[in-house]
């Protein structure tokens, strides 16, 4: 029972399948009918004079690469063609209902459409699909393909950039006399299956036709240009890019806070220095190379970079001006008009001792001249006018306009008593009483060296040997040279000692002013760069 059936399913399944055989009898009647005596080489018109129209239409599918360096667009893309073919008509009643065909390319007339900019080394990219064929005549070929064409590639604004891509069709042997190239729709290309990229966003396909008269014909040829509007999404460059270097060059600004005294602040703005310049050839790789225009992210990068290095030479002269001394720069106090110089206070001893009133007179007549230990732009810029616009105070000191322009009327006053006093008075830091002792040594009346003067005379008029008084004498003046020179050995090493510290403190607070000048004119560079960055690019903040 059971192999009767199976034998009967085994009949009923082969008379089902021969039906489906001779089911499309129509069809192949009519293929045969209408490619019988038809030529693919002949365009399909009534007549030669007629011009075959031919409207293009174009839906993009996918952005699937932009090379920038190369400058390169790959698209997925279908073509839309649609003609009438007057050879490729019938009546839908004599073929059984059959209203239209699926017919290879390479068996009917196709026009020859080509894409003028294409990259591809086969420089067709079309899969040869069926041509639809209505009863009307009405041909219609819609061919998929990969395109990669050329686009100039506009770098001003990268990377908020947009990006015009043209592809551009036409037919490559027949003029317009011949084919009529049009826009299918005046809304330019299909982007309803459109797919979004993660790198950009579609803005539009806009189509035109134009009519150009190449130096290689004499007749005129149509094309259809459809222009690819990509905008280039910026939230990966602006957190990946922009906003590290932001961080590298604050960690630059961070060094001006860093105390001289410990050692790291030259290595910090090295280390920063070196470790941009890493990450900038990072970023150079991925920046198209054109010498065409500067990107915006390169001027950027650029403007940082210059920042970080200024960093470092203001940090070394950070660093010079934060460890001069007096005895690493020479910085006298006082140095007389004649070639006997005094350093620091401390003089050459008399020639002789016999001659110490000779040589307090000398010493007092002599005009002396006060050296600044610091140059004076430094002392005027440095350590009064900039702490002032900057808010700085220094300990005891209280740096206004007031105390500025008292500060230099008392360095005057202090310059010019210090030139009228005596070397002996200006040494011991007292009142100039030795001019006293010159003008009654000069007057007739004789004082204490004018009746010693006399009184020596007079001993050696009489017995040709000095009194037991001149002896006096002579012993108290050797004892106060001893004392004076005592004296001025002490006091000039304590003065020396007192400027040199005050000239020390001097240069080191000059050092913070500048790294707090430094560190406010950096971080507004920066800060103001950066905003003009964002204010410049056309759109930044697009996902």
């Amino acid at each position: 029972m059971s192999l009767l059936f199976c034998w009967s399913f085994a009949v009923a399944f082969y008379a089902l399948c021969m039906q489906g055989a001779f089911s499309g009898k129509h069809e192949k009647r009519l293929l045969d009918d209408l490619l019988r005596n038809y030529n693919n080489l002949e365009r399909p018109t009534r007549n030669e004079t007629e011009t075959v129209v031919v409207k293009l239409g174009l839906t993009l599918q996918q952005i699937i690469d932009v090379d920038e360096k190369n400058q390169i667009l790959t698209t997925n893309v279908w073509l839309n063609l649609e003609w009438t073919d007057h050879n490729l008509q019938w009546n839908e009643s004599d073929y059984g209902g059959v209203s239209d065909l699926r017919i290879h390319p390479k068996y009917v007339w196709t026009p020859d459409i080509l894409m003028y900019n294409s990259a591809d080394e086969l420089f067709l990219s079309t899969y040869p699909t069926n041509v639809v064929v209505e009863d009307s005549g009405k041909c219609t070929h819609i061919p998929p393909g990969i395109f990669m064409s050329t686009c100039k590639i506009d770098i001003t604004w990268y990377p908020f950039d947009d990006q015009y891509c043209d592809m551009k069709f036409g037919s490559w042997t027949y003029d317009e006399s011949k084919i009529d190239l049009q826009l299918q729709s005046e809304d330019g290309g299909d982007t309803s299956g459109y797919i979004p990229n993660g790198e950009w966003d579609l803005k539009g396909v806009p189509g035109e036709r134009t009519s150009n008269q190449y130096t290689c014909c004499p007749e005129v040829y149509v094309d259809v240009t459809f222009k690819i509007h990509l905008r280039r999404r910026t939230l990966y460059y602006f957190s990946n890019l922009i906003m590290p270097c932001v961080l590298i060059s604050s960690m630059a600004l961070l060094g001006f806070t860093l105390p001289p005294d410990s050692g790291e602040k030259l290595t910090l703005g090295v280390t920063i220095l070196l470790s941009l310049t890493v990450f900038l050839n990072i970023v150079t790789e991925n920046i198209p190379e054109t010498s065409e225009a500067v990107p915006l992210i390169s001027t950027y990068f650029n403007c940082i970079m210059f920042m970080v290095a200024s960093s470092v030479v203001l940090t070394v002269v950070v660093l010079n001006y934060h460890h001069r001394s007096p005895t690493t720069h020479t910085m006298p106090d006082w140095v007389s008009s004649s070639d006997h110089r005094w350093a620091g206070g401390t003089a050459s001893t008399p020639s002789s001792s016999r001659d110490f009133r000779s040589d307090l007179e000398r010493n007092t007549s002599r005009t002396t001249r006060y050296v600044e230990p610091i140059p004076r732009w430094v002392r005027t810029v440095l350590l009064q006018w900039l702490p002032w616009l900057l808010r700085m105070q220094r300990p005891r000191k209280k740096i206004t306009r007031k105390t500025i322009a008292l500060s230099n009327k008392m360095k005057e006053l202090d310059l010019k008593e210090k030139s009228s006093k005596s070397l002996l008075a200006n040494v011991l830091d007292i009142d100039d009483d030795f001019r006293q002792i010159r003008t009654l040594s000069s007057t007739p009346t004789s004082s204490h060296n004018g009746g010693y003067t006399r009184l020596l005379g007079r001993s050696y008029e009489e017995g040709g040997m000095p009194s037991s008084q001149s002896s006096y004498c002579f012993n108290n003046t050797k004892e106060l040279q001893n004392i004076l020179k005592e004296l001025r050995f002490i006091t000039g090493s304590m003065k020396q000692d007192e400027e040199n510290n005050e000239v020390v403190m001097d240069w080191k607070f000059a050092a913070m002013v500048v790294d707090r000048f430094c560190l406010i004119t950096f971080t507004l560079y920066t800060i103001i760069s950066t905003i003009v960055v964002i204010i410049t690019a056309p759109h930044i903040f697009v996902a």
